[in-house]
């Protein structure tokens, strides 16, 4: 049997009740998607309209360091010392360049890339891996920069670049004193950061490393401009929105005398050393030469390690600054300055006469100290120990005083401390006392110690920049001015400005006892003298005394024979000098490095600078060694390295068999050297 299904009844309010719900739902769901979509674009719109506004403008817009001309230096006559030129550089972007090495091979297709150049790039690469262009050849020809412009889109990463570069015109010519300028490397840097000026070298690549360049850097450098591009998709500007013009450097007027500077060097010829001259009027050094020097160019590109290596390595040491770092004994040049303590502290009068036979000894001691001249002077008071160099008198005026007041008398000359001229790495000198001695060595202080002393021989050591300091403060009557560099600064299209200096320092030394010192000098080179070379037939008298620093040690009972030592081992010769004598324009320190008698060897340098400032003469008189025979010195330290004292050994209360102070190897002094 068929049974009927029975039909089903809907309830169409409930249905309707279902679908107004659902609907309800659905556009509540959609009203929230709306309110939070609406909400999101008033936050970014209203809340930070600006910010993105800014960060749309930082797409669109680019600020751009636009880096100041550095200043030129020059010297007191105008002469340009460093200059600015420009030129086209090829630079690459390392973390823009996929493959380095391919780049570099098809770049050197189209332009010469030699293997120095690639070599200072990456020694460039490894010391300035933060910074974003680095040269892979500089000083592009027109040509070579069309060539690679038509070909540029090969090349991501890498462009051509207008630059300034830094010319140094004079070359090795007073390289100490100018410096150089290079790279700005991670060190650099976190020193700009650290004085807060790394915004001030944005867009900056270079940043003096030595000398002038160095020492006056914030005022070379300049303030760094800044400019706001407008640019398109690609990154290619548009228009210029803002400008601030940047300030260049300020030009550097020095104290040099580049053509004085030139006839110093010259006069050196072959032989290595140092000179320093010095307005003692007030302090402008006129003249800085240390030979030999270096061709400061080499560093402006990055110099590579051949080259890097040849100089650091050269037995001549021509990165050594011989006038701030080389530190020498200053032989008989103390003499002068000694015999102004000895009048100072009434331990000698003018006329008092001591008897020379040749040789000092000390109290207790059968030890003799000899003097240079076999025999002895004879009859000797303060003038005559100057003009001929008597040993035996200072060796007996130096145990006299004793070495803490001599210590305290030659600092008032700037012994033993910098003098602070504003050029970085001087070193202080050395000038010894008893307590010195026992902090550094914990030993005694003993008579022999200060018997070489009073020679300038021993623990004492000078940097012929103190020497000319304190000779132009003798020249000057005892007024002391501090050596500089620096005569004015020239803001761009302004005269020079003088720059103001310290006031000048009286020592208050008797009148009386600087004339006579200074009246022995001028002795000196009069005949009797021992710098009598230097002065015959001149028109202006020169005041000047003679000196030899002994290298190495000689035994005890050898006398010194400079044919049967090597080059390098012989004795430096010093002069120190001022002209005219009567009334000081100029005060010289000569050290020639090896040139045994300082006057056969040094005085005659000196003449010639005094012949070129004073009378614009270029003198011939030669300058040579002096390799005649000559008794022992005390020992001294080696030529320009700092000192690099060692501890002595134990000495006996004599010390007439002790090792000499300044080399503990080497037997007891034995005499004094014939300057």
């Amino acid at each position: 049997m068929r049974v009927k299904r029975r039909a089903e009844l809907r309830n169409v309010e409930r249905e309707q009740h279902v679908f107004r719900v659902r609907l309800l739902f659905g556009l509540g769901f959609v009203l929230l998607l709306l309110t939070v979509l609406l909400g999101r674009l008033f936050y970014l719109q209203v809340i930070r309209s600006a910010e993105y506004h800014t960060l749309a403008d930082s797409n669109r817009i680019k600020p751009m360091p636009l880096p100041p001309n550095r200043g030129e230096i020059l010297d007191r006559n105008g002469l340009v010392l460093a200059r600015n030129y420009s030129a086209y550089t090829l630079e690459i972007d390392p973390k823009k360049v996929k493959d380095l090495k391919a780049t570099i091979a098809a770049l050197s297709r189209l332009v010469t890339i030699t293997p120095k150049d690639l070599r200072i790039f990456h020694k460039l690469k490894a010391e300035s891996h933060d910074f974003t262009s680095l040269p892979i050849r500089s000083h592009l020809t027109d040509a070579e920069a069309a060539r690679f412009a038509a070909q540029q889109y090969r090349f991501p990463g890498v462009q051509i670049r207008a630059r300034l570069f830094r010319d140094y015109p004079l070359r090795d010519m007073a390289s100490h004193l100018i410096g150089y300028i290079g790279r700005i490397n991670e060190h650099d840097m976190q020193t700009l950061e650290a004085d807060g000026e790394a915004g001030n070298y944005r867009g900056t690549d270079y940043i003096g490393k030595a000398g002038i360049e160095k020492s006056y850097e914030k005022q070379l450098h300049g303030t760094t401009g800044f400019q706001q591009v407008e640019v398109d998709a690609n990154g290619h500007g548009v228009r210029t929105l803002s400008r601030t013009q940047p300030v260049a450097g300020y030009n550097l007027v020095l104290t040099l005398d580049a053509k004085l500077q030139e006839v110093a060097e010259r006069a050196f010829g072959k032989y290595r050393g140092a000179l320093v001259a010095i307005d003692p009027n007030n302090g402008e050094v006129l003249a800085f030469v240390s030979k030999p020097g270096y061709d400061p160019n080499l560093f402006v590109d990055g110099i590579d390690t051949e080259t890097w290596d040849a100089l650091s390595n050269s037995p001549d040491v021509p990165l050594n600054n011989r006038i701030l770092r080389g530190q020498y004994p200053p032989g008989s040049t103390i003499k002068p300055f000694l015999a102004l303590a000895g009048l100072y502290y009434h331990v000698r009068k003018p006329d008092t006469y001591i008897n020379d036979p040749g040789y000092f000894l000390l109290q207790g001691s059968p030890h003799r100290y000899r003097d240079w001249k076999r025999g002895g002077h004879g009859r000797v008071n303060l003038y005559k120990a100057i003009v001929q160099s008597c040993d035996t008198y200072f060796y007996g005026l130096a145990v006299e005083l004793g070495i803490d007041r001599m210590h305290d008398f030659l600092s008032k000359f700037g012994f033993g401390r910098k003098t602070g001229i504003d050029l970085d790495g001087e070193l202080p000198g050395l000038l010894p006392t008893e307590a010195w001695k026992r902090k550094r060595f914990h030993a005694k202080w003993f008579g022999g110690d200060t018997v070489a002393a009073g020679i300038g021989q021993g623990y004492v050591l000078v940097t012929p920049l103190q020497l000319a300091h304190a000779v132009a403060t003798l020249a000057n009557k005892g007024i002391a001015y501090k050596p500089h560099l620096l005569r004015a600064l020239q803001a761009a299209g302004q005269p020079p400005t003088p720059v103001p200096q310290p006031p000048p320092v009286d020592l208050h030394l008797n009148p009386d006892d600087m004339a006579l010192v200074k009246s022995a000098m001028e002795g000196v080179t009069k005949p009797g003298g021992t710098a009598v070379s230097a002065n015959i037939g001149v028109q202006y008298k020169i005041a000047g005394k003679t000196g030899t620093a002994q290298v190495i040690g000689v035994k005890q009972g050898e006398r010194y024979n400079a044919k049967d030592v090597a080059e390098r081992h012989r004795d430096h010769a010093w002069f120190i000098a001022y002209a005219p004598a009567d009334k000081p324009r100029i005060a010289v320190a000569v050290l020639v490095e090896n040139g045994g008698e300082g006057g056969v060897a040094a005085a005659p340098i000196a003449r010639k600078v005094f012949d070129y400032y004073l009378l614009h003469q270029v003198t011939t008189l030669p300058v040579r060694h002096a390799p005649g025979k000559k008794p022992a010195v005390p020992a001294a330290h080696a030529a320009s390295a700092p000192a690099a004292i060692r501890p002595p050994k134990p000495q006996p209360e004599t010390q007439a068999d002790a090792p000499h102070a300044g080399h503990p190897e080497a037997d007891a002094p034995t005499g004094g050297a014939h300057d």
